[in-house]
């Protein structure tokens, strides 16, 4: 993609209208206050902007790392977050190193859809105190959402929620009206001279200090250091999955733009070492910023950069006007955001098309609201690996296929042959979770002298499907059966070995590279079997 300052530039100060309302907001509900909310949008900005693996990403801070961060900030106070902050910068570069940016893409898309959800619901239930001008504090968004809305029904006060219906609503509009309109901005603005000129008593923002603040070591005791760890933990997962997506997002928009994962890790990882130290909050990629990024036709780091340092310039110069801009304006802009991170076209595929992909983003979402984000990510990730593996378990196959060779044989030899060899052919994955069905069943044939094996299909192999076929092969041996094995992969080799699959067999040599050579020796091996009684009835006679 070609450069283009002059589009940088622009694209940076459109991102930074979007990006002010929104890291005043962050910063409030996270509970360090709206400076720590634009310290973060500055410096996290600026380093991950040149240090990461994305040319069109915009960082700084977002409302999904607002709701792992309230209840930390509940539980061991504003200074934690700062170390928090910290660890999962290190883990970050950790994981960077390792190379993990890449096996981030194996996340199923219904976890994904469903925390997402689960993170819009939060956000919007978090700001319901705000927006109603009634008191709440506490971990659980539902039970405090609940007791702010019944405070309110006791004695309604109405100028908080015109406030934020108003910015809500306006930014709503201006979206499916003229979506590139960054409309959050002067909608606050709005509202702030609004409680100005009609002298209106409703909190703001405060007093902002003009600049950013001298760099200190945050510091938390010692003993409380291992409870951080968890969620330490929970913040370096978020900040990876949701740069890396909001990276594929922003290659998706451009034409030729393509991000390293690994480099993007490293530069939030670095970027989050660096916040804390000005006392801003966790931050990462954040998609809705990006996107208006790229839609403002953004061709190089220089936007995030130029977004990083107006911010910087309203902070030096604007400091006391921002401070005049009613809480309650905020609530409105992260209400109408949380409506506008759930895509109701995608949500409905996802539930449309399988009722296990429903049942993930159903309890993904239902566990981010109801606990915390790692327990929802991590119960989505084993209910979606639970219907995968019962989705492959139901593509296993056995299917009982004609012999076939390229020899001439006479009509009593085929309908021999028809009648006492038989070719089983595997296709898909012999794993735990598909073996024992047919393969217990196979064991069941009757009037047979031979079985073919073809394995030349069979995908996976683990130690269980490598057991039950050897008790397949015993029990077939066991009544007289001879089994044969072809097109063993060279990778299912050693499983079959370790677990003694060959040993069951009567004789190592039955197992073939190919089908053809298996059936010939099957034909001798069936006619063997059928002279045998005559024979025998000859030297019988004979003596």
């Amino acid at each position: 993609m070609a450069r283009d300052p002059r589009r940088d530039l622009i694209a940076g100060l459109t991102v930074a209208v979007v990006a002010l309302p929104l890291a005043l907001a962050f910063g409030i509900s996270s509970g360090l206050g709206a400076e720590a909310g634009l310290v973060t949008a500055v410096i996290a900005g600026a380093v991950a902007a040149v240090f990461g693996g994305s040319n069109l990403q915009v960082s700084g801070p977002t409302g999904a790392m607002t709701v792992v961060l309230v209840p930390i900030v509940a539980r061991f106070g504003p200074t934690a977050v700062l170390v928090v902050g910290l660890m999962a910068g290190a883990l970050l570069l950790v994981l960077a190193w390792t190379g993990a940016g890449r096996s981030m893409r194996y996340i199923p898309l219904p976890v994904v859809e469903g925390f997402t959800v689960g993170i819009a619901l939060v956000i919007a239930l978090q700001q319901v105190p705000v927006a109603l001008g009634t008191p709440g504090h506490g971990e659980k968004v539902l039970a405090v959402a609940a007791t702010s809305i019944r405070a309110w029904l006791a004695d309604p006060q109405w100028v908080e929620p015109v406030l934020a219906a108003f910015v809500a609503a306006t930014m709503l509009l201006a979206v499916r009206v003229r979506p590139s309109w960054p409309v959050s901005l002067p909608a606050v603005v709005v509202a702030a001279l609004a409680v100005r000129v009609l002298h209106l008593d409703v909190p703001t923002i405060g007093a902002i200090p003009a600049g950013l603040p001298t760099p200190s070591v945050p510091t938390i005791p010692w003993e409380s250091l291992t409870g951080l760890v968890l969620p330490a933990v929970a913040v370096a997962a978020l900040a990876a999955l949701e740069s890396l997506l909001s990276a594929t997002v922003a290659d998706g928009m451009s034409v030729d733009e393509r991000h390293d994962p690994d480099k993007e890790l490293f530069g939030q990882g670095l970027a989050n070492l660096v916040v804390p130290f000005f006392g801003g909050i966790p931050a990462t990629a954040a998609i809705a910023r990006t996107a208006v990024n790229v839609r403002s036709g953004a061709r190089s780091r220089l936007a995030a950069l130029v977004h990083a340092l107006v911010l910087l310039g309203v902070m030096l110069v604007l400091a006391p006007l921002v401070a005049g801009i009613p809480l309650a304006a905020l609530a409105g802009v992260l209400l109408a955001t949380a409506f506008l991170m759930v895509e109701v076209t995608g949500l409905g595929a996802i539930l449309r098309a399988t009722r296990g992909d429903a049942v993930v983003l159903v309890l993904t979402a239902a566990a981010t609201v109801a606990f915390d984000l790692v327990t929802a990510v991590l119960l989505g990730l084993v209910l979606a690996g639970f219907f995968a593996l019962q989705q492959v378990a139901r593509s296993a196959r056995l299917d009982e296929v004609p012999v076939t060779s390229g020899g001439q044989h006479d009509m009593e030899e085929a309908a021999l042959i028809a009648e006492h060899i038989v070719a089983y052919r595997l296709e898909g994955s012999l794993f735990f979770g598909a073996a024992h069905a047919f393969l217990l069943e196979l064991s069941e044939v009757s009037d047979v002298r031979v079985v073919i094996l073809r394995m030349s299909r069979v995908g996976a192999l683990d130690a269980t499907g490598a057991s039950v076929l050897a008790d397949t092969i015993r029990r077939l041996e066991a009544r007289r059966i001879t089994v044969l094995l072809s097109g063993v992969r060279p990778e299912h080799v050693q499983v079959l070995q370790r677990l003694g699959v060959y040993a069951e067999l009567a004789d190592e040599r039955h197992v073939f590279d190919h089908t053809p050579a298996a059936i010939d020796h099957a034909r001798v091996h069936a006619h063997r079997i059928a002279h045998a009684p005559v024979a025998r009835a000859a030297d019988e006679g004979e003596r």
